[in-house]
C-alpha cells in the first residue's frame, strides 16, 4: 500500500466562540481567546486524522445564545454552504446556541453539508445514536437554564416595579438615577421642558409639527452616561421619540409593568389633566390619520362628514374663483371621496357647500339646550349608544373569554408531548394567549369608562348654556377639536337633503368637563 494512502484526508475546522455579554471583551485575553485556545488545542490533538485550524476567527462578542441574529455566526453558516468547513469546534454546546429550536436548524445545515460538530469539553460524536442523544439532553438543560435564568429575572423586575422601584433602563428626560441608589430623582430643567413639550403638542395637534419646534429650540432626547462610559442619548426629536415621551407614565409618577400601573417612588412632573387630554389626542390623531391637523382651510368637520348615497367618506374640497380687482375668493366644499376617485356621475350630490353645513351642525348643537324634547331625544341616544358600545364589547369580552379557555385546554395538551411540530405550535398557542389576555384587559377598561361616563339633563344644560359665549372666542382649530369630542359623524343624504348628526356615547360629558376647563382657566386668569 502507498504512503499516500494512508494519509487521512484534511479536515479543516472552524473555531466557534461567543460570549453573552461585552464584560471583560476589552481585556488583552478575554473569554473568546481562552475559548480559541482550548479549541486550537484540541485541534492539534488531532492533527493526526488531518485536522486544521482554519484561520479565520468567527467570534460573538455581547451576542445571546437565544437566537441566531449573530454576524460571526451568520459568517460559519454561509461559509458551511460554501463548503469551506468541514468541522466546527466550540467550547461547549451551548456556545454555538441555547435554543433546542435553534440547534436543531443549525444541525440540519451540518448533515446536509456533511460537516461534524465537535465540543471540546463534552465528548461526543454525532454520528451515533447515542451522541445525537446525549447531544439533545445538553441542549435541554441549555435551553431550560436560560429561561430559568429569564424567569428568574421577569420576576424580580415584576415584583420591584409593584413596589414603585425604578428597575434600570434608559432614564427618560425629566429624571436622573441616582447613582448606587437604583431611584429616580427629579432634574428641575429637563422637567420644565417636559411640561413644556407636553404643553406645545397640545398646541400644534401634531407630532412632526411638535418635533420641528423641539428642532428649532435645539431640545434634545435625555443625554446620559452608561454604567461602561459611553455616551448615550442627545440627539434631535423625531416622531416615534416624541410619542414614546408623550405616552410614558413614569411622568405621573407611575411605574408600568406590562399592563399594570403601580404608584412609583419618584414624584410626579406632569399635571394628570395634561396628561390625559394628550392621550385623547394622541387617539384621536391616530384614528383619523392626523389629517384634520393640516386642515388649510378649517373645515371643522373633517374626517367627520359621510355621503350615505355611496356609504363612504366626504373630504373638504376647495376651489379659488379670480376676481376683476386682482383678488380671490375661496369656496369650500365637501366632496364624495367615491366621486372624486371614480367619476363624478356615480354620486346623486358629490358634493355639498361646507360654510352651510358647518353652520347647520353648529346650531343643531347650540339647539340641545333650548329645546327640552331634543334634549330628552339627545340623553336617550347617547345612553342607547353607550349600552350598545358596551354590549359589543361584552360579546366580544365572552368570546375572548371562550377562546383562551380553549387556549389553555391545548397548552395542557401540547406540554406533554414532543417534537419540532409541537414545539412551534407551542410557541403559537401562547403568542395567541398573549394577544387575547392583552385585548381583554383593553375590553374591560373601556366598558369601565363607558359604566362611568354618566351624563344628566343639568349637565348638558350647562354645557349649552356655555356653547355659545365660548364657541366664537375659539380659533378654527379650536372649534374643530370641540366638535371632535363631541360628535362621531355627519350623514349627509343628498337626494333626501337631509343631515344626521351621530354623538358619541360619552361625548356630551366631555363637552361639559371641557367647558368648565375653559371657564375655570379663563376665572384664574
Amino acid at each position: 500500500m502507498s504512503k499516500a494512502a494512508d494519509t487521512p484526508p484534511t479536515v479543516r475546522c472552524a473555531i466557534y466562540t461567543r460570549k453573552s455579554t461585552e464584560d471583560g471583551l476589552e481585556q488583552e485575553f478575554n473569554s473568546l481567546d481562552a475559548q480559541r485556545q482550548a479549541g486550537e488545542m484540541f485541534i492539534a490533538s488531532q492533527v493526526s486524522e488531518g485536522w486544521v485550524c482554519l484561520p479565520d476567527r468567527y467570534d460573538d462578542g455581547g451576542y445571546t445564545g437565544g437566537n441566531m441574529e449573530r454576524p460571526a455566526l451568520q459568517r460559519l453558516m454561509a461559509d458551511i454552504e460554501a463548503g469551506k468547513v468541514d468541522c466546527i469546534v466550540v467550547y461547549k454546546v451551548d456556545r454555538l446556541s441555547r435554543s433546542l429550536i435553534d440547534f436543531s436548524k443549525i444541525m440540519e445545515v451540518l448533515e446536509r453539508n456533511k460537516v461534524a460538530f465537535v465540543s471540546v469539553t463534552q465528548q461526543f460524536n454525532t454520528g451515533t445514536s447515542m451522541g445525537r442523544l446525549m447531544l439533545n439532553v445538553l441542549l435541554s438543560f441549555a435551553q431550560f437554564e436560560r429561561e430559568m435564568i429569564s424567569e428568574r429575572t421577569r420576576d424580580k423586575i415584576a415584583a420591584t416595579r409593584r413596589k414603585g422601584k425604578w428597575t434600570g433602563g434608559c432614564p427618560m428626560l425629566g429624571y436622573d438615577v441616582v447613582e448606587k441608589g437604583g431611584r429616580l430623582r427629579v432634574n428641575e430643567d429637563e422637567a420644565a421642558r417636559v411640561r413644556e413639550i407636553f404643553e406645545l403638542y397640545l398646541d400644534r395637534q401634531s407630532l412632526l409639527a411638535t418635533a420641528a419646534i423641539l428642532e428649532e429650540r435645539g431640545w434634545r432626547t435625555k443625554h446620559w452616561i452608561s454604567s461602561r462610559g459611553r455616551e448615550m442619548g442627545g440627539k434631535p426629536f423625531g416622531k416615534n421619540t416624541l410619542l414614546k415621551l408623550l405616552t410614558n407614565r413614569i411622568y405621573l409618577g407611575k411605574i408600568t409593568y406590562k399592563d399594570e400601573v403601580y404608584d412609583g417612588e419618584h414624584p410626579a412632573i406632569v399635571d394628570a389633566e395634561i396628561f390625559d387630554r394628550v392621550q385623547q389626542l394622541l387617539k384621536r390623531n391616530g384614528r383619523t390619520g392626523g389629517a384634520h391637523v393640516k386642515n388649510r382651510h378649517g373645515a371643522l368637520l373633517k374626517g367627520l362628514v359621510r355621503c350615505v348615497t355611496c356609504d363612504c367618506a366626504m373630504v373638504p374640497s376647495h376651489t379659488v374663483k379670480h376676481l376683476s380687482d386682482n383678488g380671490s375668493k375661496i369656496y369650500r366644499y365637501y366632496c364624495c371621496s367615491n366621486a372624486q376617485k371614480r367619476g363624478w356621475h356615480l354620486c346623486p350630490t358629490p358634493s355639498v357647500p361646507a360654510p352651510e353645513l358647518e353652520r347647520f351642525v353648529v346650531d343643531q348643537v347650540k339647539s340641545i339646550g333650548r329645546d327640552t324634547n331634543l334634549l330628552n331625544e339627545t340623553l336617550a341616544e347617547c345612553r342607547r349608544q353607550r349600552e350598545e358600545a358596551i354590549g359589543r364589547l361584552g360579546v366580544e369580552k365572552r368570546t375572548l373569554e371562550r377562546e383562551l379557555s380553549r387556549y389553555n385546554a391545548e397548552l395542557l395538551k401540547l406540554a406533554g408531548k414532543d417534537g419540532q411540530t409541537t414545539t412551534d405550535r407551542l410557541a403559537d398557542v401562547q403568542e395567541r394567549i398573549r394577544n387575547a389576555e392583552q385585548r381583554a384587559t383593553e375590553i374591560r377598561t373601556q366598558i369601565l369608562v363607558l359604566s362611568r361616563e354618566l351624563v344628566d339633563a343639568r349637565e348638558v344644560g350647562e354645557a349649552c348654556s356655555l356653547f355659545d359665549p365660548v364657541w366664537e372666542t375659539l380659533s378654527a382649530r379650536e372649534q374643530a377639536r370641540i366638535l371632535h369630542l363631541l360628535i362621531e359623524r355627519v350623514d349627509y343624504n343628498g337626494p333626501k337633503g337631509t343631515v344626521a348628526i351621530t354623538f358619541h356615547p360619552t361625548g356630551i360629558k366631555t363637552l361639559a368637563d371641557e367647558f368648565k376647563r375653559q371657564e375655570t382657566t379663563t376665572c384664574k386668569a
